[in-house]
């Protein structure tokens, strides 16, 4: 458990330090919630859909927990070229447990810039159903955080190159962000698109969030979580596989 502590708070420490990190992650986020949700708030309450600031900005929070989360398996690369996984791999600890404290420590960063977004979201109007939801909300944003981080070191351990994870993850994470609902609602959709909607994990992340803050549900408080923990546990045991066959 102390090699897990260790690189957890390894993990934190990397992304405190930066914070011209922490100010430039927040660009693309501002960027969403202004630029949809000012510009077609109009169009979506004519829709007779309510508020769309009050329906994004779930959705935007979610896809800053995803994007910080995934990416964070790019620290594996990092270490990989200038050595530190070496020394990582050669300590007396289990992989399992190295794994455990990477993802963990990616979670939790994802969590905190998902808890500046919605900050972010509070001053530009967004307003919870209530306050008593928070802790809700916070656990979803929990579970998608460790999702995708699991995911993202299951890349980083397979991926060599910098380039190739970028090009990878960018791959995966725009369709599984655009595909989630958290910019449009699910129902409705054309039969291939519902489908295609409801494997995507981030769905149920997203519905977690929007549920919890604005009472909105496509599917439900159980099979959020049901889906979402099922997810974390085998990206979970995949990751720990894949950082297990690292070679040296």
């Amino acid at each position: 458990m102390s090699a897990i502590y260790i690189l957890w708070l390894r993990e934190l420490k990397r992304y405190t330090r930066s914070r011209v990190q922490i100010i430039a992650s927040l660009g693309q986020p501002i960027l969403y919630l202004v630029a949809l949700g000012f510009g077609l708030g109009p169009v979506f309450q004519k829709a007779g859909a309510g508020s769309y600031l009050q329906f994004i900005s779930p959705g935007i929070v979610g896809m800053s927990v995803l994007f910080t989360s995934v990416f964070s398996g790019i620290a594996i690369l990092w270490d990989r070229q200038f050595g530190f996984l070496k020394e990582t791999l050669v300590a007396p600890v289990s992989r399992m447990q190295i794994m455990l404290g990477r993802a963990l420590g990616g979670a939790t960063v994802a969590m905190i810039q998902g808890v500046i977004v919605f900050a972010v979201c509070l001053i530009a109007g967004f307003r919870p159903q209530s306050w008593a939801a928070i802790p809700a909300a916070l656990g979803f944003m929990a579970m998608v955080a460790i999702v995708f981080a699991a995911l993202g070191t299951a890349f980083g351990s397979i991926i060599q190159d910098m380039q190739g994870f970028q090009i990878i993850m960018n791959f995966m994470v725009l369709p599984i962000f655009f595909l989630s609902g958290a910019l449009f609602p699910l129902s409705h959709l054309p039969a291939a698109l519902t489908v295609i909607t409801s494997i995507d994990p981030l769905s149920y992340g997203v519905d977690g969030l929007r549920g919890a803050l604005i009472g909105a549900w496509h599917f439900s408080f159980a099979l959020d979580v049901a889906v979402l923990g099922a997810v974390a546990a085998a990206f979970l045991a995949t990751g720990a596989y894949l950082f297990s066959k690292i070679q040296l």
